[in-house]
Order: C-alpha cells, then structure tokens, then sequence
C-alpha cells in the first residue's frame, strides 16, 4: 500500500512525526496527496513545522482544587507575550493543570524517564511476563507493549485527556498550536497533595475533576 520511502517523503513535505504519516498513509490508502491533506486537516503538519522554534514566553499557572486538596505549579512557554496573555492559551495551560491534578503524572514526556527507572520497569514487567509461563523468545516484545502502557500512566504527553478521553495531552497541545498558531510547549510542572504519603481514604479524585468538568 505505501513504502518506508513513501513516508520520509510525507515527512519532509509536512514536517509531521513517523507515527503521524504512517497514520495518515494508512488512514488514506497510500495517497500522498490525501495524506498531506489528512495532516493538514489534523493540524499536525502546522504544528510540526513550528517545532524547531524557540518558545520563551509563555504562563506559569497555579491550580488548587476546590478544598485544597491538590495543588499544582505549571509552567507552559509560546512564543510571544500577546499569545501568553490571551484567552486560548490560558484555557489550554488552566485545563492541562487541572489534568495534571486529576491524573497524577510524574513526568512531561518519555524522554524524562530517568534510564535508572526505566530499567527497573523493563526488569520487573520481563519477570511477570516469565511468571506468567510466556516463553521466552516474545517476552522482550511484551515487554515493549507494558512499557507503552507505563508512559500511558506516568508521563503527561502520553496520557489521555481527563476532559476527552479520545485524545491525548500531547494531541491536544498540537491542536492547540494549529489553531494559535505558535509553538507551544510543557516545561515542567510540580504537583502537591494534602497528606501525600501518609495514610488516608483513597478517593477516586480523577473521577471527581471529570465530573466537575462535565456541569
């Protein structure tokens, strides 16, 4: 249907990811053409080729949940001051720190993952595959599969948006970009809890935020 050549050639012409264009290749039967407009349509080709610019500005966003229960410092960059101070780009940061607050992530992207941790993870996902009786020679691609999964829960990037299920955090900052029409990145954030580490009734406060966005 399309070739590894086929999607470098997306690539240079949109800018887009590896994963995007074999996307949109897939979603369009090969055609280059259609592929680009897929991209387009999708805001990624946009946002891809405002990747490389320098994003300096931007807001550091503070979000405490009703009862100040969770606390969370965000800091998200743009490239300049008059988009920083304007009404999309405070609602994106304002809803990303509030999915920060419900979900609980631990880093901004993959690339954050301490190797150390990453390591650890590997060893203990290789062993409960062994456990489990798989054989030996598919446990590494398993393995592989769990690690996606890990991401999935403790990086920003990879996670699900807890007022959109459908897409994730880092989709949302692309579309984001395609309609504000700068670059826009997540520096880091620090997130605090009442009574994080001692012990306490588990509320499902994931659930909770989702609710409150939904009156």
């Amino acid at each position: 249907m399309f070739t590894g050549n086929d999607v470098v050639a997306l690539r240079q012409r949109t800018g887009a990811g590896i994963l995007d264009c074999k996307k949109a290749l897939t979603e369009t039967n090969g055609d280059m053409e259609k592929a680009v407009d897929f991209l387009r349509e999708k805001g990624i080709a946009t946002a891809a080729k405002k990747a490389g610019r320098i994003a300096a500005e931007g807001v550091v966003e503070s979000y405490i949940h009703m009862g100040g229960k969770v606390g969370v410092l965000l800091e998200v960059n743009c490239e300049t001051d008059f988009v920083a101070r304007g009404d999309q780009f405070k609602e994106l940061v304002h809803d990303i720190a509030l999915h920060i607050a419900a979900v609980k992530p631990e880093y901004v992207s993959s690339e954050e993952v301490p190797a150390d941790v990453l390591e650890k993870e590997k060893e203990i996902l290789r062993q409960q595959a062994l456990n489990e009786g798989k054989p030996e020679k598919i446990v590494d691609k398993m393995v592989e599969g769990r690690i996606k999964k890990f991401y999935e829960d403790f990086c920003l990037l990879n996670q699900k948006f807890v007022k959109d299920s459908d897409k994730t955090i880092e989709q949302v900052v692309i579309e984001a970009t395609a309609k504000i029409g700068e670059k826009i990145s997540i520096r880091r954030f620090v997130r605090y809890e009442m009574g994080e580490g001692l012990q306490k009734r588990n509320d499902d406060f994931a659930a909770e935020v989702a609710a409150q966005t939904k009156k």
